[in-house]
């Protein structure tokens, strides 16, 4: 694209109909930006906030009767605040790990107003509605951003799906295999379709994590330090079998399900098929998969170390296809942190470290920067971590700029390059495979409900409980 036709895309004009009512009257703040993502284009705009919510979308010179005004620099672009459905926290029970305060935090820097947490690795983990209540009571007054919880599916809990539904959970997570803590053991087949069964009733949401358990025990080797062993453990017909596993039993009962971290076209090839037989399936992958490639991961180099693995650049290219064609949905971070001795740092062993990647506070960067090199535009990147996000989640007023919406968004600067360093982000444990990593793009500014995060401050964020949905 020309930059005369990248100015005129910029300039388009927004359509006002029906807004011109709600714009009446003083508002609390107005941002006025060059580029601004809306309706999944830049545009040049001046929005309108009243009381937390966008209240209208004009042209950038439309006079507003603003109690305040910020106007972007003109090498920053204004997005929707990111919306990440996949963190783990770990608190209460490994907050050594990661916690409320530190996860929203590096949420906050990193453009992202709303998380969904993970029902584990915290203890107790997110089985039933008392669990819910401690995790919840751990949050509370922590956050810097939004925070809504996912409970858990595992063996002899069906019973406790509906009341976790009622209570307010975004819908319930389960492993097909050793998920690497005791306290949240895998459903077998009969397990997974008892699950879906019970989901369908009320039309709730099953995340599974895909990999087949014969296969990857069929595949296990010594571990040690050499990356290319650790993948050959964790091979990519491991994740389509079980991707299918999941796609023919939510066929069979109805329910939707969702397929988290994937990372092969052998799996994304399942869910392309899946699709086309309309089963209810959604899926992501994550930056690590669109960004990292086996043939660089050094050996011994543990950060990197998540499941189901970094894969080769063929793989890679085949998830790049999938997200630009829709078979994938969204992109989320799978931020999964431990602390440093966990990581075998110094013994390098890819067998026995724990996996999971740190990368809540980079995800836009890193899925950025990769997407410059192959032509990609931001506002589809933006799409993919923001209204995709909202929308699996079921969020109807968040991931896009738009009259009704609430106020939360990120400023970005997308040709500001810069050198990641572990230690100046803000999760707990300062390790992430991203460390000394030059990115371009630079989130500036965050903002929740119509105010700039300050992450000196007091936390702000508020604890969020999904509507419940009725089947049909």
């Amino acid at each position: 694209m020309s930059s005369t036709e990248r100015d005129a895309e910029f300039e388009a004009p927004v359509d006002l109909a029906g807004r011109d009512a709600e714009f009446q009257g003083p508002v609390d703040l107005v941002v006025r930006a060059r580029r601004a993502l809306v309706d999944g284009a830049f545009r040049s705009v001046a929005v309108a906030v009243r009381g937390g919510r966008v209240v209208a979308v004009s042209g950038f010179d439309a006079a507003v009767d603003a109690a305040r005004e910020v106007v972007l620099a003109d090498d920053e672009v204004l997005l929707p605040g990111l919306v990440d459905t996949h963190v783990h926290v770990n608190e209460p029970g490994r907050t050594e790990w990661e916690g409320f305060a530190s996860a929203t935090r590096a949420a906050a820097a990193g453009g992202v107003t709303t998380i969904l947490d993970m029902p584990l690795n915290s203890v107790p983990a997110t089985l039933d509605p008392a669990a819910l209540d401690v995790k919840r009571a751990a949050a509370q007054g922590s956050c810097f951003v939004d925070v809504g919880f996912w409970g858990g599916a595992v063996p002899g809990n069906a019973g406790e799906l509906a009341p976790l539904h009622e209570a307010g959970v975004f819908g319930v997570k389960c492993f097909l295999l050793d998920s690497g803590v005791e306290e949240f053991p895998a459903l077998d087949a009969a397990g997974l379709e008892e699950a879906l069964t019970e989901l369908a009733r009320f039309d709730g949401l099953l995340l599974a994590h895909a990999e087949d358990a014969d296969e990857i025990a069929a595949a296990a080797n010594a571990g040690g330090p050499r990356f290319a062993d650790f993948v050959d453990s964790r091979p990519p017909r491991a994740e389509a079998l079980a991707v299918r596993a999941v796609a023919e039993a939510a066929a069979r009962t109805g329910a939707r399900a969702h397929v988290v971290h994937l990372s092969s076209a052998a799996g994304l090839a399942e869910v392309a098929a899946a699709k086309a037989a309309g089963t209810r399936l959604t899926v992501e992958t994550c930056p690590h998969y669109l960004a990292l490639d086996a043939g660089h991961v050094p050996d011994g180099a543990t950060p990197f170390k998540c499941c189901p693995p970094i894969r080769d650049r063929a793989e890679q290219d085949a998830l790049w296809r999938g997200l630009l064609d829709g078979t994938i949905d969204c992109v989320v971070s799978d931020h999964s942190p431990c602390t440093a001795e966990l990581k075998l740092l110094e013994a390098g062993d890819f067998g026995a470290a724990w996996g999971g990647i740190a990368s809540l506070q980079i995800g836009l960067p890193v899925v950025w920067t990769a997407a410059r090199e192959r032509g990609v535009p931001l506002e589809t990147v933006v799409g993919w971590m923001s209204a995709a996000t909202a929308d699996l989640a079921g969020f109807g007023d968040r991931g896009r700029i738009a009259a009704g919406c609430v106020a939360d968004f990120a400023v970005f600067a997308p040709e500001e390059e810069w050198t990641v360093a572990a230690q100046a982000l803000q999760h707990k444990n300062k390790v992430t495979p991203y460390d000394g990593r030059t990115l371009t793009g630079a989130v500036r500014g965050t903002w929740r409900r119509g105010e700039l995060l300050d992450l000196a401050a007091d936390p702000v964020g508020e604890l969020l409980t999904a509507p419940v949905r009725v089947a049909g």
